[in-house]
């Protein structure tokens, strides 16, 4: 047999998937908090759900299908409960502190900061060098994507405690001295995080290319794409 093919749910079709449940998440989660309706709540969780589960479905295992057959029969009963927005509160500050521990945990002593894969991988593909200076600097932006990310787990824990009249305060009978309603919330966390994350991005390429204008790809869109070309096994073992 070919060893050409793609790994269950590592193909084209998984990729476009993630990116999609990826986008739909945050426009879901806004959409249920303008709305206050729970279904739209219980619709994006179970989004977020498909995406964590998708190579084990791929994989066929059993136990996955089993848990997003549970998850979207509880998500379903929940949706007709103030808890499904509730839960919402929950992805914003959770997903970036596990990725934020990823980055800095590789910051650690025998270890190759995660940024510092990338590029290296990058510039192997291309048979360029990968000289001190520029792994020196993606070790500090390894720790400055940690640090953002931390910030923002910390900022949507305090919005999380301020949001009413479902949030983690209100919840526990206490007033927040700053209450968010849940559309104000959304904004922050489901737009504006976004948009400060794309905005560092951003700063950060233009910067790069600055400072190191001699790099394998020559476009922001060319960059993207030879990352995307690392292939699905890379990007599976980074976090790890």
């Amino acid at each position: 047999m070919s060893g050409a093919g793609h790994a269950p749910g590592h193909g084209p079709a998984a990729s476009i998937l993630r990116i999609v449940l990826l986008l739909a998440y945050p426009a879901l989660s806004h959409v249920a908090s303008l709305r206050s309706e729970g279904g739209w709540a219980a619709l994006a969780l179970f989004g977020l759900v498909l995406l964590c589960l998708l190579d084990a479905l791929g994989r066929r295992r059993p136990v996955a299908w089993a848990a997003l057959l549970a998850s979207g029969l509880l998500l379903a009963w929940l949706g007709r409960s103030p808890w499904a927005w509730m839960l919402l509160l929950a992805p914003p500050v959770v997903f970036p502190l596990l990725v934020a521990w990823g980055f800095a945990r590789s910051l650690r002593p025998g270890r190759v900061p995660l940024i510092t894969r990338i590029v290296q991988a990058l510039h192997a593909r291309a048979g360029v060098p990968v000289d001190d200076r520029l792994e020196r600097y993606t070790r500090r932006l390894t720790a400055a994507w940690a640090l953002l990310l931390a910030l923002l787990a910390a900022i949507n824990l305090g919005l999380a405690m301020s949001a009413v009249p479902d949030g983690l305060l209100a919840a526990f009978g206490r007033q927040p001295r700053w209450p968010l309603s849940h559309a104000q919330w959304s904004w922050c966390a489901n737009v504006a995080d976004w948009g400060l994350i794309g905005g560092f991005f951003v700063a950060e390429y233009a910067l790069r290319c600055r400072l190191f204008p001699q790099r394998p790809y020559r476009s922001a869109g060319q960059f993207v794409r030879q990352m995307g070309q690392l292939g699905p096994a890379f990007w599976r073992d980074l976090l790890r």
